[in-house]
Parts: C-alpha cells; sequence; structure tokens
C-alpha cells in the first residue's frame, strides 16, 4: 500500500520537475517583467492622465453585465412560475435594458471617437 503512495509520489515529482525545466526562460527582458497598465508603459509615464472613458466603460459594462446576470435566472424559472407575471416582468426588466443602452447612446459614452 505504501508502495503506490511512493510511486504517485515520485511520478508526481518527476512531472514537477520536468515542467519546471520546460518552462524556464532563457532571457528575462525587463519589457516582459514590467506591468502594461491601459496602454501606456508605467516605467516612464508615472503622471500621465488617465482617460475618464476607460473609466466610464468600464461601469457601462458593469451595470449591463449585471443585469444579464440578473436575466438568466428568470429564463430558468420560466417553467415554475405564472407565465403572465413571468412575461411581463421579463418584459420591463428587458424594456429597463433597452432604455438604458440607448440612453448611452444618445450621451455619447459608447462613442471612442
Amino acid at each position: 500500500m505504501y508502495l503506490n503512495y511512493l510511486f504517485l509520489f515520485f511520478i508526481s515529482f518527476f512531472i514537477m520537475k520536468i515542467s519546471l525545466i520546460l518552462s524556464l526562460k532563457l532571457k528575462l527582458n525587463m519589457e516582459k517583467l514590467s506591468s502594461f497598465e491601459c496602454g501606456f508603459n508605467s516605467i516612464y509615464y508615472k503622471r500621465m492622465p488617465f482617460s475618464i472613458r476607460f473609466f466610464l466603460i468600464t461601469i457601462i459594462f458593469l451595470i449591463f453585465d449585471i443585469e444579464i446576470v440578473l436575466l438568466l435566472p428568470m429564463i430558468f424559472s420560466f417553467y415554475f412560475s405564472n407565465q403572465i407575471i413571468w412575461f411581463y416582468s421579463s418584459f420591463f426588466f428587458i424594456l429597463v435594458l433597452i432604455i438604458g443602452l440607448f440612453y448611452e447612446w444618445k450621451n455619447g459614452a459608447l462613442n471612442w471617437l
């Protein structure tokens, strides 16, 4: 019984050593080791102003992503609920999503230029 555990230990140890040897990098490059933040090099431009468009698109994505996550359980609860109430609540929820999308589009938050 202990022989099986010992055998598995040596096999896993051998596989880990092979992966370590294969993953060694030949040259360490400063550019590859540095972080890459939002499209500019953080080493040279430490005080470069951050574009508010990145923040705005992130907030819009989070809002619509959370709404889609809230919409998925409504699809799964179709057979377990009253279909008329389910239809009206789903219609209202999708209507709010579409109105929000048109509002963001009208205000120009989705334009990049």
